[in-house]
């Protein structure tokens, strides 16, 4: 997914002291019967929980009463992107060649590395559009790495009462078979009305808890729809308590500290301002870093103009405009 707004902040990404509950902004996808996605990274708080730099949250949009998801071929840098729905039905097209679909309960990752660009469109036949999209950076060593896709199903793991799907990292005794460049955890967490379930969990890791649906308590802080609850490093158990009479659903996301500060802009994820500045140039250029998209009825997206000032990054600070 783009990031569409049209004066997109630069975020230096790095450690953060934060502990508690990021709750959302909302963002536009489209135009004004478009998509309402809710953003919980990055903020000025918390840029990134483990690699995980990026995560909207979407839906239930009704698509008869709206545009649905159409999102012209758009470029990306440095990161993987990890698509996952809830209900619904998405084209994706890449320019690495791939012609696939998103569907629930089934994972998507596209590997950009050095240059990407991809569409991505709701099917048809979808009625309501319901999910989340994730970023995850990836470390200096293998940003330049090739372009790649996977695609994979994950079991629905009954966990006591709650039914449990990973799709990337390892929960519960089950791991996916995704390769991802750093530790990652990532997980689908369903839970009946009244119900609850504790999670052994992997005390090196920073743990992020995104609320889909439902009401949800982590650790006595209850959780609205979009809110991200944030866990440090030292945890080795998550407790989820649905205290609601309806069904919860929640992703469970988490990984080790990103060693590295970055520089995030629109699409692009790199280490300095003038990076992103070259990498706007050559999508707006039609460099081959990125290739094309074949398939797509219509034109690429254009890239945003740049911020007026230059990215002054300060340690241990986690968000910076233009000064």
């Amino acid at each position: 997914m783009s990031n569409t707004e049209i004066a997109p902040d630069e975020v230096a990404c790095g450690p953060s002291p934060f502990s508690g509950v990021l709750h959302p902004r909302d963002v536009p996808l489209g135009g004004p019967r478009g998509i309402l996605v809710r953003r919980t990274l990055p903020q000025r708080d918390l840029s990134m929980i483990g690699a995980w730099c990026f995560a909207d949250h979407y839906g239930p949009h009704d698509v008869a009463a709206g545009s649905g998801m159409n999102v012209a071929p758009h470029p990306h840098t440095g990161l993987q992107t990890v698509s996952w729905l809830f209900s619904g039905e998405i084209e994706h097209r890449d320019s690495a060649g791939v012609h696939a679909y998103v569907r629930p309960g089934e994972l998507n990752l596209m590997t950009a590395g050095a240059g990407i660009c991809h569409s991505e469109v709701s099917t048809p036949d979808t009625r309501t559009l319901h999910g989340v999209q994730l970023w995850v950076a990836l470390p200096d060593a293998d940003r330049d790495t090739a372009r790649d896709f996977a695609h994979y199903v994950p079991a629905a793991r009954e966990v006591g009462d709650a039914v449990v799907r990973v799709f990337l990292g390892e929960l519960v005794g089950e791991r996916s078979p995704v390769h991802t460049f750093t530790p990652l955890l990532g997980a689908q967490v369903d839970l009946p009305p009244q119900t609850s379930i504790a999670l052994a969990v992997d005390r090196d890791f920073e743990h992020g808890v995104l609320l889909d649906q439902g009401v949800v308590d982590v650790h006595g802080d209850v959780l609205g729809i979009g809110d991200l609850w944030y866990q440090a490093p030292g945890c080795d158990r998550i407790e989820l308590i649905n205290t609601g009479a309806q069904p919860a659903r929640v992703v469970l996301l988490g990984g080790t500290p990103f060693p590295e500060q970055l520089v995030m802009w629109w699409n692009f994820v790199g280490r300095s301002h003038d990076e992103i500045v070259q990498f706007r140039t050559q999508w707006q250029d039609q460099d081959e870093r990125f290739g094309a998209v074949t398939g797509y009825p219509g034109a690429r997206l254009p890239a945003p103009p740049m911020p007026g000032g230059r990215l002054q990054p300060r340690a241990n600070r986690t968000h910076r405009g233009a000064p």
